[in-house]
């Protein structure tokens, strides 16, 4: 990626940024959606939900970093109504795009995220990556040979 595309990119997400009554730093998950280059809100939701899995493996408070919120939009005939959305703190923006990383631990260690329920995902690879610490720490020639 340039580094004009990630300046933009990172000045784009910066300028999303709102704050509550108490100081607060917040996006909104329908404003990252979009810069994410989610179309559908029903595909971003999802992705959502597995960082929302990857916030509690890590041992945050879910509820301490993706607040759901409804939010009024304008329709065509000059109404409103109330749509969903979710306050996600930095963290939880963070989270969210690490999802594709997370696919790419799975397929690189023989694992079809596919085959696995959502909320598994990000607990596998957790398990697997703890694991492979510890036999790498116990014998540490072993991960040498492992990388030739």
């Amino acid at each position: 990626m340039e580094t004009n595309q990630i300046l933009s990119l990172t000045e784009t997400f910066e300028g999303h940024a709102q704050q509550t009554e108490n100081g607060v730093e917040y996006w909104l998950a329908r404003d990252i959606q979009h810069l994410l280059g989610y179309a559908k809100w029903d595909n971003f939701i999802n992705v959502v939900n597995k960082a929302r899995t990857a916030c509690e493996v890590t041992g945050h408070r879910i509820e301490d970093h993706f607040a759901d919120v409804g939010k009024m939009v304008e329709l065509g005939s000059g109404s409103q109504r109330e749509i969903a959305d979710i306050m996600l703190t930095r963290y939880a923006c963070y989270l969210v795009p690490s999802n594709e990383a997370v696919r790419n631990t799975l397929i690189n260690r023989g694992i079809r995220p596919e085959s696995l329920q959502p909320a598994e995902d990000v607990k596998k690879v957790h398990r697997r990556l703890v694991s492979d610490e510890k036999k790498a720490l116990k014998n540490p020639d072993s991960l040498e040979k492992a990388e030739e």
